[in-house]
């Protein structure tokens, strides 16, 4: 009887292992942005004594979040929540409303249109995601001392980022709001101008057929697709550099 009842009740094997758990641990702070980039994991000492295991059980995990790109691991220094990375060598991955106001302009922000809906084809195919429930399609202007700066649209993947369903992006921007909130591990830009149409024009207040600045953007996280941006510049105004130094 007893050799039966053990049989029905769920095994030490059945469950994570330890250092699995503590891989999960700190991966779900990292992800869910309690742990921002730059931030230090605690000490391998500290985690043990957290956990009551030893040192290769740490060890193990963080290891795995290592090989997974979601920590750095600095010799006598400890482990830190890795900083993105990216595949331009163009550009970084800018806040616009903090950009404006570094130039000592004035940030104005309008949402233009905010809707939740099932993800079609066409914006799966955008996103690079070969399934997802749900997105947000955002369009929004950004302004400086009241002069149009760019215009925003964007899809959000609410799968892989399902906090974004409570956000207020009538008030906050979206691209702002999805840096101090969501980590990522990577991110592509697409540079490409184009000439304004009668649409981009009224928004852009620039004449039809006036050069613009485009930038396509896509981030992940761990291979998972978040978001995919377009961002159109008047072309005028706008410039891109980069500097590079030989090897």
């Amino acid at each position: 009887m007893s050799l039966a009842t053990d049989r029905g009740k769920l095994q030490p094997a059945d469950k994570p292992t330890l250092y699995k758990q503590i891989r999960i641990d700190i991966e779900r702070r990292i992800l869910t942005g309690e742990w921002p980039p730059g931030h230090r994991i605690p000490f391998e000492h500290e985690l043990m004594s957290r956990y009551g295991c030893s040192r290769m059980t740490v060890s193990k995990a963080l290891s795995e979040l290592a090989q997974a790109d979601l920590i750095e691991r600095r010799r006598k220094a400890g482990s830190f929540v890795r900083r993105p990375t990216f595949l331009s060598a163009v550009l970084k991955i800018a806040d616009i409303r903090a950009e404006i106001s570094a130039l000592g302009r004035s940030y104005g922000y309008e949402l233009i249109q905010c809707s939740r809906r099932p993800a079609n084809a066409t914006d799966r195919t955008r996103l690079g995601a070969g399934k997802s429930g749900k997105v947000i399609a955002i369009a929004c202007r950004h302004s400086a001392d009241n002069v149009p700066f760019a215009i925003e649209d964007r899809l959000i993947d609410l799968d892989a980022v399902p906090e974004a369903a409570a956000a207020d992006f009538a008030t906050e921007p979206p691209g702002s709001w999805l840096l101090h909130h969501v980590p990522w591990t990577e991110a592509e830009h697409s540079i490409s101008a184009i000439v304004a149409d009668e649409q981009a024009a009224a928004a852009l207040d620039i004449a039809i057929g006036a050069p613009c600045l485009v930038i396509d953007r896509h981030t992940w996280r761990s291979a998972r697709p978040l978001t995919a941006v377009r961002l159109l510049y008047p072309g005028e105004s706008h410039k891109l550099v980069a500097r590079f130094r030989g090897g």
